[in-house]
């Protein structure tokens, strides 16, 4: 036989597939094409390199585990968002900020509409993905929640509001992503999503996220000796504040 008709090699198989696509989307079009073929679970990480025509190593140089690949764009979507909630500006409206930012992950899931969909029917087969996938949106939620709790930093209650309005935007947003998805991606993504997030907005309105002041009506009482030097009253009524005993 001669040299031109043997088997290509497995460092040229890599060589053909990096030709062919990036070794990052060569393993995740590998690892798709075997979980439909054989299921989630039957495919091993050698399978997907073996298709893929790479080694083990270069696998978990993009992907710590098999979970990792059914998600590979999750972690870049939640560094984009979280980049552009540490862009706005003070005067910016919060709630507005949030719902902008959960318009981010739709973007990400829209620019391929039939591999998320295929990776929605898959996840929906396979209850370790669907737990991995439910980490993954108490991701985005925390760094939403945490971008909340800055603009809130010394309301009442701002902490409680900022957890709130941050899980009703994820609810509001996955509502209407899983929608799309069960559409097969026909549907058109950007208006169901703008229709649930506006749900929200209404719900909890423009937030200020000014502290709050004590109201004109609040009335502080502190006992004091009639000698006690102007210093320790105003120390007394700021400690009284503070504490709210008010």
């Amino acid at each position: 036989m001669s040299s031109s008709s043997a088997a290509p090699r497995r460092g040229e198989k890599a060589e053909a597939a990096g030709a062919r696509l990036p070794m990052r989307e060569a393993l995740v079009a590998a690892a798709f094409q075997l979980f439909v073929q054989r299921g989630y679970e039957q495919t091993t990480v050698d399978d997907i390199v073996t298709l893929a025509g790479v080694g083990r190593r270069s696998f978990f140089r993009y992907f710590p585990s098999k979970e990792d690949v059914v998600f590979p764009d999750h972690e870049r979507c939640l560094a984009d968002m979280t980049a552009f909630l540490a862009s706005g500006t003070a005067d910016e409206e919060p709630v507005r900020r949030v719902c902008d930012a959960a318009r981010l992950v739709l973007h990400m899931y829209a620019e391929n509409p039939d591999f998320s969909v295929q990776r929605y029917r898959l996840t929906k087969q396979v209850p370790g993905l669907r737990a991995y996938e439910l980490s993954v949106v108490w991701r985005y939620e925390r760094a939403l929640a945490e971008y909340l709790r800055a603009r809130f930093a010394g309301r009442r209650d701002g902490t409680l509001q900022a957890d709130v309005i941050a899980a009703a935007v994820v609810a509001a947003h996955n509502n209407a992503l899983r929608s799309w998805l069960r559409s097969d991606g026909t549907t058109d993504p950007g208006a169901t999503v703008d229709h649930a997030l506006a749900s929200v907005r209404s719900a909890f309105g423009a937030v200020d996220p000014a502290p709050v002041v004590p109201r004109p009506e609040d009335v502080v009482v502190v006992v004091a000796r009639r000698d006690a030097p102007l210093w320790r009253i105003v120390q007394e009524v700021e400690t009284a504040l503070e504490r709210g005993r008010y």
